[in-house]
């Protein structure tokens, strides 16, 4: 039975993982808004970049690039048109969710990757490659059902 309840939250906990990315994907591929859209306007250059120099003193280097990142940035949001700030800010907001979700998933993931390895007294190399494989079976899962929804959708 133990062994049983180990590979249950083992399984578990990686379809946490691939619940979210596969969800996530599917949102963020139905909103209206591409980096194509965003690209015209991220060219709205507010004054030349801080010199590399100042990154010899580091703390006014990071404080010079990011004012010019905050002012970068504000200057590309002026530009771009309300409806397509909108659309992009959704978009970013959906984004960054899923990724908390998917996250804490994958954290939980790796937890119960560790509880079945150490239950079964496996190897520590063990441990990860099994997070390897099943980072790449969630992704893949992912990118092939996207795929295959964009696949049926069109007609091909």
């Amino acid at each position: 039975m133990h062994d049983l309840i180990l590979w249950s939250a083992f399984l578990g906990a990686w379809l946490l993982v691939t619940g979210p990315l596969y969800q996530a994907a599917q949102e963020l591929d139905a909103e209206e808004v591409s980096r194509s859209d965003i690209e015209p306007y991220r060219n709205a250059l507010v004054g030349p970049r801080p010199s590399p120099w100042w990154w010899l003193l580091p703390p006014l280097g990071y404080w010079k690039q990011h004012r010019f990142r905050q002012r970068q940035n504000d200057a590309v949001v002026d530009a771009i048109p309300p409806e397509l700030l909108v659309g992009w800010v959704s978009f970013m907001n959906k984004a960054t969710g899923w990724f908390y979700v998917a996250a804490g998933a994958f954290f939980i993931a790796l937890k119960e990757t560790w509880e079945l390895v150490e239950g079964n007294h496996w190897p520590t190399a063990v441990f990860w490659v099994l997070v390897v494989v099943m980072t790449a079976l969630a992704a893949t899962n992912t990118a092939t059902r996207i795929q295959q929804t964009h696949k049926l959708v069109s007609g091909r």
